[in-house]
């Protein structure tokens, strides 16, 4: 009996020896003594009877967190170190004591405030020196503890507006695009407004279009747009989008389509691709090399102008776009029919025929100009009807209009050369001629 008395005494002597010592270091830390604390509190943690009580990592916290913030260690490599034992602290007290029954305590709420403290400092520092991703490893801690801090009302505001900005910054330049968006989607759901903040809602915009989540899309361009007015950005609609995330020819024309498969009579979409493909098909430089399905390119570019234009009642420009488009290939035809006689007359002698290739060749030549310009015709037909059928024309209107009426005549000048030994056919095409050569001289 008097053994199990004197273990008894012993056990509850180890235990306010125990307590006696936590006390001790906690008064320290009343006078922000944290180096006199960190050697009396790693000493604990040698002692199991120290170790093992929840408390004793709460210490830890607070004294490894205090000493992170001091000048000489704050943002440096000592003091990040010093950051990490208190965040490995903090973590091994929550696992002891899930209540958090200490965090009211005035003395143990500045452990978890002075981790949040030195990785927001120490996380901007980095994020000031370009170095992402070491900075969004600290600002992400940074955004932990801040929720935290504000779920125990520690921190008054409803939301960490700066460390969530830097975290999804530093998140986006590392390449850490998911987590970007988890840290932007915050800021836009709480409607973040004011300097700075618009790209915010700029880069999810970009990001869920990237992704096909249209419902995102519209949902952070209409909130874009309803904090910020005046920026032209949330104007744009889910067809610029689908160019301007695009470099490539095959992958613009490749994103317009997807947004046709589900709205294909939209009228933007079919006209941003035919100008997408008119693009590429009538380079501004000559040398500029051409795509290798420059055919079925042709024929897709046709069909997306049309399409826009039954879209869209009277408008020419569709028209316009792929007259002008077989008039440039023309010109190229034509000017191998020129360099073919060119070469044919230094090679045949004066006074003698051409011969038989030659002439197979020409004729071949002067067939495939004519078949282009046939092309042609159309469009600059149905273009000049909704100019002739408009009230009034603007200046840009009347020059188109006098264009595509000077062509029509060359196309039927053309066609009555070839009608030679046609007299009917002649006589049509002769009066078509004139008929837009007075349309032409008509309008002033």
């Amino acid at each position: 009996m008097k053994r199990i008395l004197f273990l008894l005494t012993m056990s509850l002597s180890a235990f306010w020896a125990t307590a006696q010592k936590m006390e001790d270091i906690k008064n320290l830390l009343v006078f922000n003594k944290f180096k006199e604390a960190k050697v009396e509190v790693d000493k604990g943690m040698n002692n199991p009877k120290f170790n093992t009580k929840a408390e004793a990592y709460m210490l830890k916290t607070v004294i490894y967190a205090g000493l992170s913030m001091e000048e000489a260690t704050k943002n440096t490599p000592a003091g990040d170190q010093l950051a990490s034992d208190a965040d490995a602290a903090f973590k091994k007290y929550m696992e002891m004591d899930p209540a958090i029954s200490l965090i009211n305590d005035p003395i143990y709420q500045n452990g978890p405030t002075n981790i949040y403290s030195n990785y927001y400092s120490s996380g901007y520092n980095d994020y000031q020196g370009k170095k992402w991703e070491l900075a969004y490893s600290k600002l992400k801690k940074a955004t932990e503890y801040s929720d935290f801090l504000i779920s125990k009302k520690l921190f008054l505001s409803a939301l960490d507006t700066n460390v969530l900005i830097l975290a999804g910054i530093t998140a986006e330049n590392s390449n850490n695009k998911e987590e970007a968006v988890k840290y932007y989607s915050r800021l836009a759901d709480s409607k973040v407004t004011g300097e700075g903040f618009e790209s915010v809602y700029r880069y999810l915009v970009s990001y869920f279009f990237g992704k096909k989540d249209m419902a995102s899309f519209e949902k952070y361009k209409a909130l874009g747009k309803q904090l910020f007015p005046k920026s032209e950005y949330f104007d744009y609609d889910k067809v610029d989008f689908a160019v301007g995330l695009q470099e490539k020819l095959e992958d613009k024309i490749k994103a317009v389509e997807e947004v046709l498969v589900t709205d294909p009579g939209n009228f933007k979409a079919n006209e941003v691709l035919g100008e997408v493909i008119y693009e590429a098909l009538n380079p501004a430089k000559d040398t500029a090399a051409m795509p290798a399905n420059v055919s079925e390119l042709e024929t897709k570019m046709v069909a997306a102008f049309y399409k826009a234009a039954t879209a869209k009642a009277d408008y020419e420009v569709p028209f316009l776009f792929v007259g002008d488009h077989f008039i440039n290939k023309a010109v190229k035809a034509n000017k191998a029919r020129e360099d073919h006689a060119a070469d044919m007359k230094t090679r045949t002698k004066v006074g003698t025929m051409a011969s038989k290739e030659d002439v197979a060749k020409r004729e071949a030549l002067d067939k495939a100009y004519g078949e282009i310009l046939e092309k042609a015709m159309e469009p600059y037909q149905k273009a000049v009807a909704i100019f002739a059928g408009r009230a009034k024309l603007e200046p840009k209107d009347k020059q188109q209009y006098k264009k595509a009426a000077s062509y029509l005549a060359d196309i039927f000048s053309f066609k009555k050369v070839q009608a030679k030994g046609k007299p009917a056919d002649v006589a049509k095409y002769t009066a078509e001629e004139e008929k837009w050569n007075k349309i032409w001289d008509s309008i002033k």
